[in-house]
């Protein structure tokens, strides 16, 4: 417990005035804050509202398409608009807190001009990534790497609170699935590999992204990220109109938009044929590669014809600086574990089924980094290979675990389920040659819906690999099998496997939420209240100390005593710059869950103001109690 204000302290700056009455209110417990305000029944209905929603919009769209007759296209506009009124109703009822009985609390104002509305967590879209970016950059989250010269494209450096926000977020996976798990321990293998490692896995072979080039603006695409569709004339002597657009949520809106406004500048006259589903590049026939303009210069024949780019980046090792010197910054963290499978077993003692985890640094050299950190040259992951039975019928129970493991863990992360997809790849679509199933986890990003975290069945492809290119065995005994005698067998393997620069991305993306909250007393207008909501245990400062006001050097001594002994047990902050309502906004905007406040009163009975940032409700509380309570908080125990 944090010991008593030394006696001296309170003795010389005691003011002579009538002790405060200690308010009533206590802070709602901020746990249940963090959680989508609405129950699972009416997330479930707020789900299949926005699905019909998508639905109904694809049909409008298909109908304006087909040139359909306009009585048709109004009824389906009215539909399309009715379903979007539902959506507003239903999440603006759920807007607020309330009591254990149902009824509405109004939580406590912060001052006479504090601005005071329940947070908006039913947001229907992501933040703009500029507004993102532009939070990260300037609050000290995430900087360009090397700005002073001009940047290097797809590297980041991350600042004082990004670097806390990181960790904080690497603990908490390791904490789930390493430190409360029996069956799983820990790894960190070395970045530079030998190469027949990468030989062994394929990487030097296969590891490569189809590349395009526009001729006439030099830009660089990934064939497979460029997308194109074509409008086709219901008069067949008129030309049809060939678009290309970038992959994206609303790349079908675009391209057809794209279409029509192509074929106003071409003086080309409907009605049209419904525009097919875009396709990406490597779908399009010699013939038709040549009609696709690019999405540099928006010209046909300029792009170049996709190529294979290795994506690994290569390096020398030693003093030499001929073939035998090649070596390559690994491009996952897997295969570390799969060389060091017999090491960590043997000294581990562990039996199947058991897991291996990592955390570390992986490099790709990407053909075009993009989406601020969610695609990088540089990267860290979360990868996590769990070693099963070769029988059949287990890995199927396996991969279906830990995918509704790896979902309740990004969730109790504070990334919004109602963001969140499974999407199961198909044999002939997106699944790699050696893996028996794949899903990926995906999220909607303030660009677009993309993966967040895959698992996959990988079989023993790795393992096998090499075992076959080393000469050396990597397989398990089984005493309990072979009747008594044992069985040898390569261990199949299920992968988690996330990276660390996504997973943050999508707290951030869910965390970020602007308030319009009015005036209680004054006339002032309204006013914007940018609010991080991050869990407590992931915000990067936990407990900001403020003094009442800076002139009075009472208050400074209370509060920084106050400030340096919760700075022994959590990520603190000291700020005495402006009034004190700024302060707060200052703390909100960087995801900083508590304030503490000292003021005159405090000199008198030792206590302060505890200020919550969600709710912004506030509580008188003794010193002495304040780092008990501020463990259960945010940690969700007592102090020990």
């Amino acid at each position: 417990m944090l010991t008593r204000l030394p006696v001296l302290i309170l003795k010389q700056f005691r003011l002579r005035r009538p002790a405060t009455p200690r308010a009533t209110c206590t802070v709602h417990d901020a746990r249940h804050l963090y959680n989508d305000a609405s129950s699972g029944e009416s997330r479930a209905d707020v789900t299949a509202l926005r699905e019909s929603i998508e639905s109904a919009g694809t049909a409008v769209r298909e109908l304006k398409a087909g040139r359909a007759d306009k009585q048709l296209i109004q009824e389906a506009v009215k539909k399309l608009l009715n379903l979007k009124s539902k959506l507003v109703e239903i999440e603006g009822a759920t807007l607020g807190t309330s009591d254990n009985t149902g009824n509405a609390e109004k939580p406590k104002l912060e001052s006479s001009s504090t601005l005071d509305q329940a947070p908006n967590s039913n947001r229907v879209s992501p933040v703009d990534m500029e507004t993102l970016v532009t939070l990260c950059k300037t609050k000290g989250f995430i900087f360009p790497s090397s700005e002073i010269y001009s940047s290097f494209p797809g590297f980041f450096d991350y600042g004082p609170l990004g670097v806390e926000l990181k960790n904080n977020i690497k603990k908490a996976w390791w904490k789930e699935f390493v430190q409360r798990r029996e069956d799983v321990v820990g790894l960190d293998s070395s970045i530079i590999c030998h190469p027949a490692v990468w030989e062994a896995s394929g990487h030097v072979a296969g590891f490569s992204d189809p590349m395009v080039d526009c001729k006439a603006t030099k830009f660089r695409y990934r064939a497979d990220q460029v997308y194109w569709g074509k409008l086709v004339p219901i008069n067949p002597a008129t030309q049809a109109i060939y678009v290309s657009v970038l992959e994206g949520d609303n790349m079908q809106h675009l391209a057809y938009e794209a279409a029509l406004a192509k074929a106003k500048a071409s003086n080309i006259v409907g009605p049209f044929h419904p525009m097919a589903p875009v396709q990406d590049l490597l779908t399009a026939n010699t013939d038709e590669y040549s009609l696709i303009p690019s999405p540099g210069s928006g010209k046909a024949g300029d792009l170049t014809r996709p190529r294979d780019f290795n994506l690994m980046f290569q390096t020398r090792v030693g003093a030499a600086s001929d073939a035998s010197s090649v070596a390559y910054l690994r491009p996952e963290t897997a295969q570390g574990i799969f060389t060091n499978f017999v090491n960590v077993q043997r000294t581990s003692r562990l039996k199947i089924p058991f897991g291996i985890a990592q955390i570390g640094k992986a490099f790709r050299n990407e053909i075009t980094p993009r989406n601020f950190i969610f695609r990088c040259r540089e990267f860290e992951q979360l990868e996590l290979e769990y070693f099963i039975s070769d029988h059949e019928q287990e890995w199927k129970l396996h991969h279906q675990q830990w995918v509704d493991c790896s979902w309740r863990w990004l969730t109790s992360m504070g990334v919004r389920e109602d963001w969140l997809k499974l999407d199961v790849k198909a044999a002939d679509s997106g699944l790699a040659h050696y893996a028996r199933a794949c899903t990926d986890i995906t999220f909607r990003f303030p660009f677009g819906t993309q993966e967040l975290m895959g698992i996959a069945a990988r079989g023993n492809y790795d393992l096998t690999r090499h075992a076959e290119h080393s000469g050396v065995k990597l397989d398990y005994f089984d005493a309990s099998e072979g009747q008594g005698q044992g069985r040898h067998y390569v261990p199949h393997v299920i992968e988690p496997s996330a990276g660390v620069d996504r997973v943050m991305l999508a707290v951030l993306t869910s965390a970020y939420r602007e308030e319009t909250i009015q005036a209680s007393t004054s006339a002032r207008s309204a006013e914007k209240r940018v609010v991080l909501g991050l869990l407590p245990s992931l915000a990067p400062i936990k407990v900001a100390v403020f003094p009442l006001v800076s002139n009075k050097p009472e208050l400074l001594a209370a509060a920084k005593l106050i400030y340096k002994r919760l700075r022994q047990h959590f990520v603190c902050e000291f700020d005495i710059s402006g009034a004190i309502g700024r302060r707060y906004r200052r703390a909100d905007e960087i995801g900083t869950p508590f304030c503490v406040t000292v003021d005159f009163t405090t000199l008198q009975d030792e206590t302060v103001t505890v200020r919550e940032r969600d709710s912004m409700r506030q509580t008188r509380m003794d010193v002495k109690d304040l780092r008990a309570y501020l463990y259960r908080e945010i940690d969700g125990c007592d102090d020990l």
